[in-house]
C-alpha cells in the first residue's frame, strides 16, 4: 500500500512541480545554452532500483572538455548547483518511474561493484531527488555517512518520513549547507569502504 500511494503521490507533485517550475527551467534552460553552448541538458547513467541502470538528467554546469570537475565547473554553474535548479530536469525522471522525489541518491553503475553487502541494500528502493543523507548534512558527510543514512531510509521509509524529508529538504536549499566537499566540485569518486581510497572525480548530486 505504501509503494502505491508514494507512486501516486510521486507522479502528482513531480507534475505539479514541473508546472510551477517551467518558467525557471525555460530561463535556466536558455542561461545555459548562451553561457556554454550545447548541450543544455546533462545526461548520465546512474544505478536505480534493483541495479538498474537510467539516465538521470541535469541542467548541465560543467564546460564539456577533458579535466577535473572543479575546473570545469562555470560560474553559472556553481549558481545553478547552489540553488539547485540543475536537478528540476529529474522531476521528468520521476513522472517516468526512474525516480522517487525522495530516497538514497542515484549514483554511478561502476560503483556496484564496491559497495559492501550493507551499502548496496540502498538499491531495495527507487532512487530520489532528495533523501534522508540530503536532509543531514548533503555532500559534507562522507561515504559511508551517507550509505549509512541511505539504508537507515530503506529500512524505515514511510509517507511521514518522506513528508519530513521533503520539509526538511526546503529548509536545506534555503541554508544552501552542503553543496560540496572540502576540494571538490560535489563529491569525490567512491572507490570502496576497504580501498580507503578517494578519486577525484565529482560526478553525485
Amino acid at each position: 500500500m505504501y509503494d502505491l500511494t508514494k507512486r501516486a503521490l510521486d507522479v502528482a507533485a513531480a507534475a505539479v512541480a514541473l508546472a510551477l517550475t517551467a518558467p525557471i527551467l525555460l530561463l535556466a534552460a536558455l542561461a545555459v545554452r548562451l553561457a556554454m553552448g550545447r548541450p543544455v541538458l546533462f545526461r548520465q547513467q546512474r544505478t536505480g532500483k534493483d541495479g538498474r541502470v537510467f539516465t538521470l538528467l541535469k541542467l548541465r554546469t560543467m564546460h564539456v572538455a577533458p579535466g577535473a570537475d572543479a575546473a570545469r565547473l562555470t560560474p553559472l554553474g556553481r549558481w545553478l548547483r547552489d540553488r539547485s535548479i540543475d536537478e528540476l530536469p529529474q522531476l521528468w525522471n520521476v513522472l517516468r518511474g526512474d525516480m522517487s522525489l525522495v530516497g538514497p541518491r542515484p549514483l554511478l553503475p561502476q560503483y556496484l561493484p564496491r559497495y559492501s553487502a550493507f551499502q548496496a541494500r540502498r538499491h531495495a528502493v527507487p532512487p530520489g531527488i532528495t533523501g534522508l543523507a540530503q536532509v543531514s548534512g548533503r555532500n559534507a558527510l562522507g561515504w559511508e555517512e551517507k550509505f549509512a543514512l541511505d539504508v537507515a531510509y530503506t529500512e524505515r521509509r514511510s509517507l511521514r518520513l518522506d513528508l519530513w524529508i521533503l520539509w526538511r529538504t526546503f529548509a536545506a536549499l534555503l541554508r544552501r549547507d552542503g553543496i560540496a566537499a572540502a576540494g571538490s566540485a560535489t563529491m569525490p569518486e567512491f572507490m570502496g569502504t576497504a580501498a580507503g581510497v578517494k578519486g577525484d572525480a565529482c560526478v553525485t548530486s
